[in-house]
Parts: C-alpha cells; sequence; structure tokens
C-alpha cells in the first residue's frame, strides 16, 4: 500500500488535524503553509509527502514523530549573538517543502528514504520534561525543515514558554505569512538560512523560490525577534564574490547592518555528492566583502581553529566571545551584552548562567564495571552524536572526557539517565591538540556513536553498523540515484547568471 508514492510505514499511519486548511468543494484540501499551497485530493499527501488529505481534512502525519532529541550547543544553529554556549536541545522532524539538491538531512527531509527504525515519537511534554531534566534553556526546532512540524511546533512552543523556555527556529522559512503570524507568538529567536541571492539558483537548486523567504525574514525581522542569517557557499555554484555581495546589499537595504551573517562551508551530499567542499580563502573573501560593505557581524561556518568564527567588538576590536567549531567561551561581553573595555553595545543577548552540575569524579567507582569506547577526531570530523539508553529500572550517569596530546586528557564530565531514558548529545572538537572522547558507559547502558559531517548534518547510521568513515567529505552512506546533478547545475546557474 502507498500513498502518492510514499511507501506505508508505521509512522505514517497515524495523522493529527493540520492547520492553515481549505476545504474545497471537490472533497480536495488546499494546504495554506508553504508557499506552494497544495492542492490535495482524497487520499494523497502534499510535496512535503507529510501533510495529506484524509476523508476531505488536511491532516499532518508527522506530530510528534521525528529524529532523536539531541543536546547540541546554539551555534550549531548558527545563532552567534544569542548567549553563546548555551546548551540547546535540538529537535528535528520528517519531510520538507523544499528539496535541495545538497541537502545534508536527505534521509530524513525526503519522507520517502525515511524509515520506521529512524522516527522517535514524543508528546509536547515529553520535550518540555526531558529539556528541564537535563538544565536546558533552549529548544531548537531544526535539522530538515520545522515548516513541516507547524503544529507540534506550536503546541510544544506554548508549554516551552510556559515553563521559562526560550524557542529557537531554524529554518529555510519557504513558509507563507499566515504560518509566521501563528509562530511569532512562541518563536524567540530565527535563524534563516538565506539559499542564495538568486531567483534562478531557488527555482533550480531548492525546487522554491526567492519572494516568499525574502518577505519572511523581513516579516519577523519587524516583528522585533532575534534574526540571524546563514548562506550556505555551494562550491561553484554560491561561493563567488557576487553573492556575498548581494546578500550583504540586501541585509543592509531591508534589516540592518547588526544582523549576524554566517557563510557557511558547504559538504558534498545527496545529489551533489561528486562536487568538493568549499575553498577556506573563498569564504574569508566574502566576509571580508561583507564588512567593507558595512555588516557589523559576520562569521564563517562549519570551520574549526579560524579567527573568523570569534565575535570582536565593533566599536573597540576587543574581543568578546572565542569559538573553536561549536564550543564558545564569553571573554568580553557584561551580562547585557556589551564590551567590558569600551561598553559598545554588539547586539548580543544573553542569558544568566545557571551552576553547572557538580563533577563526579569516576575514579571512586570499579570502572572495571563499565564499558570504554573511544573516538578520535579525523580531518574535518570533528564533532560526533553520543546516543545512550538506560535499559535499567534504576537511574544511571555515563562519562566522558576529552582526549588530548600527550596522554592528557580532560576533565571528566557526566550525563544522568533516568530510567529507560534514551539521550543523544555532540561532543564537537575544542581545541588543536584534542584528538577525541573517551567514554565510560555503566552496565545497563546502550550506545551508539554517529559522525557529523557539520553543524547542519544529523547522521542517521551508527558507526557501530557502517564503520568508520574512510574519508572526510562526504557520509559513508549515500544517496543511490543520479550524481550528476553538481555539473549540470553549475552550468545552468552560471550560464543563466552571465
Amino acid at each position: 500500500m502507498s500513498i502518492n508514492g510514499l511507501s506505508t510505514q508505521k509512522w505514517t499511519q497515524e495523522s493529527q488535524p493540520a492547520n492553515l486548511e481549505e476545504i474545497l468543494s471537490d472533497g480536495s484540501v488546499k494546504c495554506h503553509l508553504s508557499p506552494r499551497n497544495c492542492v490535495i485530493k482524497e487520499g494523497r499527501v502534499g510535496f512535503c509527502k507529510v501533510r495529506a488529505n484524509r476523508n476531505g481534512r488536511l491532516v499532518t502525519l508527522n506530530y510528534g514523530k521525528g529524529v532523536h532529541n539531541t543536546q547540541e550547543t546554539i551555534e550549531t544553529e548558527a545563532v552567534f549573538h544569542f548567549s553563546p554556549g548555551e546548551k540547546i536541545l535540538s529537535l528535528g522532524n520528517i519531510g520538507c517543502m523544499l528539496n535541495c539538491g545538497y541537502c545534508h538531512n536527505w534521509k530524513t527531509s525526503q519522507a520517502k528514504y525515511v524509515t520506521d527504525k529512524d522516527v522517535y515519537y514524543y508528546t509536547p511534554e515529553q520535550v518540555i520534561e526531558s529539556a528541564l531534566r537535563h538544565g536546558i534553556k533552549v529548544l531548537s526546532w531544526t535539522y530538515n525543515d520545522p515548516v513541516v512540524w507547524h503544529e507540534f511546533i506550536l503546541d510544544t512552543a506554548k508549554l516551552a514558554k510556559e515553563a521559562g523556555l526560550i524557542n529557537l527556529y531554524k529554518s529555510a522559512f519557504f513558509i507563507t505569512e499566515e504560518a509566521i503570524d501563528e509562530l511569532l507568538p512562541v518563536i524567540d529567536i530565527f535563524s534563516i538560512s538565506l539559499k542564495s541571492s538568486s531567483s534562478e539558483y531557488y527555482r533550480k537548486v531548492t525546487t522554491g523560490w526567492i519572494e516568499p523567504v525574502l518577505e519572511g525574514i523581513k516579516k519577523v525581522y519587524h516583528a522585533g525577534k532575534h534574526v540571524e542569517i546563514s548562506t550556505l557557499m555551494v562550491t561553484d555554484i554560491s561561493d563567488n564574490e557576487d553573492s556575498a555581495r548581494t546578500i550583504s546589499k540586501w541585509i543592509l537595504d531591508e534589516l540592518d547592518p547588526s544582523v549576524p551573517l554566517h557563510f557557511v562551508r558547504f559538504h558534498p551530499d545527496y545529489k551533489m555528492a561528486n562536487s568538493t567542499r568549499t575553498p577556506i580563502d573563498r569564504l574569508h573573501k566574502a566576509k571580508t566583502i561583507a564588512q567593507e560593505m558595512g555588516l557589523k557581524h559576520v562569521y564563517l561556518g562549519n570551520i574549526n581553529d579560524d579567527e573568523a568564527t570569534n565575535s570582536y567588538c565593533y566599536q573597540c576590536s576587543s574581543l568578546l566571545v572565542t569559538r573553536y567549531g561549536l564550543n564558545a567561551e564569553n571573554v568580553g561581553l557584561d551580562k547585557t551584552g556589551h564590551c567590558l573595555k569600551c561598553g559598545h553595545y554588539n547586539n548580543f543577548i544573553t542569558l544568566q548562567k545557571t551552576h553547572s552540575k557538580k563533577p563526579i569524579n569516576p575514579k571512586h567507582l570499579n570502572i572495571s564495571d563499565y564499558e570504554k569506547k573511544e573516538f578520535h577526531w579525523h580531518g574535518d570530523i570533528v564533532s560526533i552524536h553520543a546516543q545512550v539508553a538506560n535499559t535499567t529500572n534504576i537511574s544511571n550517569i555515563i562519562f566522558f572526557r576529552r582526549i588530548m596530546e600527550n596522554k592528557m586528557h580532560g576533565e571528566w564530565e557526566h550525563i544522568s539517565l533516568v530510567p529507560k531514558e534514551s539521550y543523544r548529545f555532540i561532543i564537537a572538537k575544542s581545541k588543536p591538540q584534542e584528538l577525541g572522547t573517551e567514554f565510560l558507559l555503566p552496565p545497563g547502558i546502550s550506545s551508539n556513536l554517529h559522525e557529523v559531517f557539520d553543524r547542519a548534518h544529523f547522521p542517521t547510521e551508527a558507526i557501530e553498523d557502517i564503520g568508520i568513515s574512510m574519508n572526510d567529505t562526504t557520509p559513508k552512506i549515500g544517496y543511490k540515484g543520479k550524481q550528476n546533478m553538481y555539473p549540470q547545475l553549475i552550468k545552468m546557474v552560471n550560464n543563466d547568471e552571465n
């Protein structure tokens, strides 16, 4: 059995009523969530494959269904000016309103590739409970794209605000104004991926169109929300100087020079796996152009050990925040986001820091009872997701620490798990002399590790199942369809722009 070409798996069988529905006289429904305004016949699904017509009503097939919730840092979401280093709970779902040729999360964004083993089920209450239990203040709606998880986000984000939590929306923002109006009361931060300044690029690379994205960005900015913009610089397609100039000019003309802009390094994937990573010198050139045009806060993403990820005071050039990969440390900001040296406000929002949990040293435990695991960084693989599950009926603690050069180690850190809890968290390389990570797992804890190829990538395959990647460029399990999209796009996009 299938629904409009989507093989029926367990996750597709239950549905919930959907917002933004228009009932048509012939039994079809029109969905007003994305600018496609899909008209869906009975028993069929829309472009995203997760909104359907059942019995003449619009329903959502992915309510409460997504990938495993993951503890990360706010830098993962290309957000540098809201509480640097803050822990977040990242929540990704299934489906997408776009189909970008380079998608880093195609196994979940394109619903036809989703398998039941990759789907986890949550209630809004469970999400809030997990965040509070682990001392997390920010929920991040992210990965494939939150637009198609609309109803679940609205319900959960409302509860989150009632619990004193912050909501972050990381999106390509191919969304209608009606849907934005429903988001504005509950979303605090918008980190928006502006794919390009070219309408042809949008049409040919993303299958969408640029106009509603630009209007949506302006709408949330003028609503007073915290907004940051990121642009993926795809090798030989959008990593040129004209792209940097056009995007920078749009931000200056339509927003303001204090809006942070991130130029992000690309890794080959999906239908463009035969590409190469963006040359770093092109990213630096884009940053220089944006700064010379007048933007105050310009960063590079998906690179480590580079000063272009740090924050400096726009007035006196003092170092404000140091960053290495996805790790950040406030070294020059006061509690209100002003420079400690000259007092200039650098457009930072800060949250009051809570006390760190008291360290537990496992040397007082019977280490021989623990399973030991190690993972070593290699090339551009400088972060991993660790997924752990407490299979017992008692609370349990797992330990991890950083492996350094010269047989040195970082301090032990720990995560506490309640009975039957499954938890996923990121560990990212924090300094040049760091070699990897070591874990100590007590009896009753099952675990697996997943290689992360950049900050926007959610890996679904564990190295225990597929092994460690032989290269650091693109995931080991790749798209099996045609891989010739990349040279065709170079020719089409460049010809159109010329």
